[in-house]
């Protein structure tokens, strides 16, 4: 008897302790806003980590083409040992003269040199680095507008299958009740057998299918989780209620897009930095025609004195300073093929740039109408749930009165439940549409 009753109060205190630790657990599960995972994949997301790596680096090689433009300045120095100085005055068969210098040697001194003009070349250079650091500041952006609008897509994914679940688990909820209705009119032989087994059929059928919806939100969980940086076993929720925010441009049509992506777009501005840059190379190219001046400078210590005669054993010192002026010649035959193929780049990009316009204004034409479709899809469901929840109504009442088939009610039951789907599919395909027209604008 004691041990009985000790097993109850155990009990008892297991079940009123245990509920107050799952509502803890309930409470303190992190609950992330579409807003919370946009800031997440923007500070964490592997493939933005890269692109912003990509910026650092064209930052860094502005300074290194900035770093040419210096003077270049060195010391050398040497140690050598000498042979014996031999002078052949008669003759290389002959008698040799043993001048006599040190059996070793040393030297040491500095070179200068400053680039007055190189045809503009390194200026030249720095502008196309600078360039290059826009471009890969457009590609940031397009890449951030990329990921941010593949959450928002797994992000409605994950609330319309939370929908669905919970529409799924109503209907199964509904079904089991219907079901023991049916069974205890099979009974009293109101009903057939047959019903009773059409709907455990049915009601088979919808638990498969929250199985499925079940998976489905693990993956899309799984997804999001990676696209935010963090670990894709990490739980979280989102909001039951979607009360997602988002800048609509007032009073926006098809035209006002156009005109904003025209202007905003990554995608376009990258089209337009190629078409820079290769203008940039051409005058690249043709710089080499141009001369070269530069600012030189030399001094150098030696010992012995062996480069001029009479030779001694002494220290001796020798500079020089001056004006170095270069021309190549051979480019001007070498560079003709050269500044024709940098044209030709310049060209391609122009018609890069139409063929970029000509998609970013059919993108934005098929999100819009794809707006305008996902809000007569919602209105259009909207209406269809209330026509199908009072047409399960009528049959379900004439059903049990036995003046419709089981059929009957079952296709209706089907019907509202597929109208629900479409609403919600509906509803998220109309804020899936109106991110992607952001996108596409460059304003995400």
């Amino acid at each position: 008897m004691n041990t009985y009753k000790s097993i109850s109060i155990t009990a008892a205190m297991v079940f009123l302790l245990g509920q107050p630790l799952k509502a803890q657990l309930s409470d303190t599960a992190q609950v992330l806003t579409l807003e919370k995972i946009w800031e997440s994949a923007e500070s964490q997301n592997r493939q933005l980590k890269l692109s912003d790596l990509n910026l650092a680096e064209s930052s860094i090689a502005i300074l290194e083409a900035k770093d040419r433009l210096l003077p270049e300045l060195s010391v050398a120095g040497d140690f050598k040992l000498n042979s014996k100085f031999l002078i052949y005055d008669n003759g290389l068969f002959s008698s040799p003269q043993d001048v006599p210098v040190s059996s070793y040697g040393y030297a040491f001194g500095y070179n200068f040199n400053l680039n007055l003009y190189n045809g503009g070349k390194e200026k030249t250079n720095i502008r196309i680095k600078k360039e290059e650091k826009m471009r890969s500041q457009y590609e940031f952006d397009l890449q951030k507008d990329n990921v941010k609008f593949s959450a928002a897509v797994l992000y409605f994914d994950l609330y319309k299958f939370l929908q669905f679940r919970d529409f799924v688990s109503a209907e199964i909820s509904a079904e089991k009740k219907q079901l023991t209705l049916i069974e205890n009119l099979n009974k009293n032989g109101i009903v057939l057998k047959s019903d009773v087994l059409r709907t455990s059929v049915k009601l088979s059928q919808l638990e498969l299918s929250l199985s499925d919806i079940e998976k489905k939100i693990q993956i899309t969980k799984q997804h999001l989780n990676i696209i935010m940086g963090r670990d894709s076993e990490e739980y979280f929720d989102i909001p039951d209620q979607n009360s997602l925010s988002l800048e609509v441009i007032k009073d926006s049509d098809y035209a006002d897009y156009i005109d904003i992506a025209l202007n905003q777009s990554p995608s376009y501005k990258i089209v337009h930095s190629n078409i820079k840059l290769s203008e940039m190379n051409i005058k690249q190219v043709k710089s080499a025609l141009l001369p070269k001046v530069s600012l030189y400078s030399n001094y150098n210590y030696n010992y012995p004195q062996t480069s001029f005669y009479p030779y001694s054993n002494d220290l001796w010192g020798f500079g020089q300073t001056g004006i170095r002026v270069q021309y190549s010649i051979d480019n001007l035959y070498k560079s003709k093929h050269a500044i024709a193929h940098t044209q030709i780049v310049k060209d391609e990009a122009k018609e890069k740039a139409y063929i970029k316009k000509d998609e970013i204004i059919m993108q934005i034409k098929e999100a819009y109408l794809q707006k305008q479709q996902a809000w007569e899809s919602v209105e259009t469901a909207e209406k269809n749930i209330i026509k199908s929840t009072e047409t399960l109504r009528v049959i379900r009442n004439s059903y049990l009165n036995q003046e419709s088939l089981l059929t009957d009610l079952l296709d209706a039951e089907n019907v509202l439940l597929e109208a629900k789907f479409n609403l919600t599919t509906a509803q998220v395909s109309l804020k899936l549409s109106h991110i992607r027209l952001l996108a596409i604008t460059g304003i995400l």
